[in-house]
């Protein structure tokens, strides 16, 4: 058989330059946004700080098109080859994003941190939020003393009266105990809460009094202060007596209680850090208003942009001349083409906006009930797919909003992979999360005699008792996924 060469016509799909660049600006995390956004004003001229004042004369979309006025002389199919292998090499990534990415839940540093501020202490971060507010000067010294008092795990355990003898020696201030009382009040408001309590009892109080007063929370703020020797000794059935509270709403306050953090200020340094070392910075906000759920994006730090009207009266009074030099031409054609790339830019900008929300918005949707209780157990499963059908997006785009980015809840701050995963089968034919299971799994090795450790097969049963369908060698693998040791180990630490 001879070997022939011959021409083959295909159609390739492939991204423009600008296409490529809208990419790259969607999986920037929010602290970098700004970087990108000062180096671009660095490299635009025609790109400017601050909101545009309105000029009727210019319409920016019509007078500066370029595609017909000075065609690209660049070589486009060579690009074209780049991108789409760009492209593609994403769409393969994405596939499997839930399994290779999938969120190690002993990775505390991905959890339990909050507000992503690029500070060297907590005592820093306090007084940032401490500077925010319009204190008169005698107040801002309270705070100040009170702040420096913390100790490393957050807490209070100077007596008031004492650092108000300090501002009287070293500032000369007199002040009365119920300034001191107001300004610490103020500082308790502060993130992370439970921050400046005085004893543990009032730090989880404090954590408690900002979650939905549901009944739960309600039955453990009351455990907490009416019953709060008795809880630490565990002595429940004396307080289920006293209270004359059921033992299965006993149980779910004593499970709220659990997931308050008693040392607030504890490992700071380390908590605001991702597992790349760079400190973290929240893509989007949740806050929850009397039950409601609100989605905000965070980039109150991202500055205004707008065309430079210098560089749009150049390209003007052009169009009004009839002689101009070549110098000028060449000028005028710089002036388009970064004219241009900024409106581009801006819009870029607004459709990043644009896509993260609509993302957000619709995991949000699907996790409604873990971001109203903060419990990992009413995680729903969740792919990628689901979410690209939700919004209408690619599956690639998806993958490029989960990458590196984080939301900040009532409930600490969450890298947007950890609300993915797969799903399995309960007896009853209902699917429910696999992050499920492994909480289960997890907690119930927690509460087992430790003289008489659960094997994998006691845990099979157990899981199937409470409707879980599930074999033993899937046990044993998000055990280990857990990084717990067997029975044998655990019965021998």
């Amino acid at each position: 058989m001879a070997l022939k060469q011959q021409q083959v016509l295909k159609q390739q799909q492939g991204l423009t330059q600008m296409q490529i660049q809208q990419i790259k600006l969607l999986e920037i995390p929010a602290l970098e946004m700004e970087e990108r956004i000062l180096r671009e004003i660095d490299n635009n001229p025609a790109l400017e700080l601050g909101e545009e004042l309105p000029d009727p004369q210019v319409n920016t979309e019509e007078d500066f098109d370029l595609e017909n006025e000075y065609p690209d002389e660049n070589n486009q199919s060579e690009s074209q080859n780049e991108l789409s292998d760009y492209d593609d090499d994403y769409d393969d990534r994405a596939a499997d994003y839930a399994e290779t990415q999938a969120y190690d839940p002993n990775a505390e540093s991905d959890r339990k941190t909050f507000l992503g501020v690029q500070t060297d202490s907590l005592q820093d971060f306090l007084r940032r939020q401490l500077s925010d507010l319009d204190l008169e000067e005698t107040e801002n010294w309270i705070g100040e003393y009170i702040i420096g008092c913390l100790d490393d795990d957050g807490y209070l355990r100077i007596q008031l009266d004492t650092i108000a003898d300090q501002l009287s020696f070293h500032r000369s201030l007199d002040v009365e105990e119920s300034q001191m009382e107001e300004v610490l009040t103020m500082i308790q408001d502060f993130e992370p809460a439970g921050i400046a309590a005085r004893n543990l009892q009032e730090c989880l109080l404090l954590q408690l009094q900002r979650k939905n007063p549901t009944k739960e929370v309600q039955n453990a703020i009351r455990l907490l202060e009416d019953y709060f020797e008795d809880f630490s000794s565990m002595k429940l059935q004396k307080i289920s007596q006293q209270w004359g509270i059921s033992e299965a709403d006993l149980d779910a306050a004593k499970k709220v209680i659990s997931r308050l953090n008693p040392k607030p200020g504890n490992d700071w340094e380390s908590s605001l850090m991702n597992e790349t070392g760079r400190a973290i910075t929240p893509d989007f906000l949740v806050d929850n208003i009397d039950g409601k759920l609100v989605l905000s994006l965070n980039d109150t730090n991202l500055p205004d942009l707008h065309v430079s009207a210098y560089y749009k009266e150049l390209i003007r009074s052009s169009k009004q001349s009839k002689n101009i030099s070549r110098e000028q031409k060449e000028a005028v054609v710089f002036a388009k083409q970064k004219v241009e790339a900024a409106n581009w830019f801006i819009n870029a900008i607004r459709q990043r906006q644009q896509t993260l929300m609509n993302s957000m918005q619709a995991i949000l949707d699907r996790q409604e009930a873990f971001f109203l209780s903060g419990e990992e157990r009413k995680l729903r499963p969740m792919r990628l797919k689901d979410v690209a059908a939700d919004t209408g997006l690619d599956i690639s785009t998806i993958s490029r909003v989960s990458n590196s980015k984080y939301v900040q809840s009532e409930f600490g701050i969450f890298p947007l992979k950890f609300f993915f995963s797969e799903s399995m089968q309960t007896t009853e034919g209902e699917e429910v999360s696999v992050r499920e299971i492994k909480s289960i799994i997890k907690e119930l090795i927690e509460q087992e005699d430790k003289n008489n450790t659960l094997t994998d097969d006691a845990l099979v049963k157990l899981l199937q008792e409470k409707g879980y369908k599930i074999a033993r060698r899937t046990v044993a693998k998000y055990r280990e996924q857990l990084h717990i040791p067997t029975s044998r180990q655990r019965s021998n630490a």
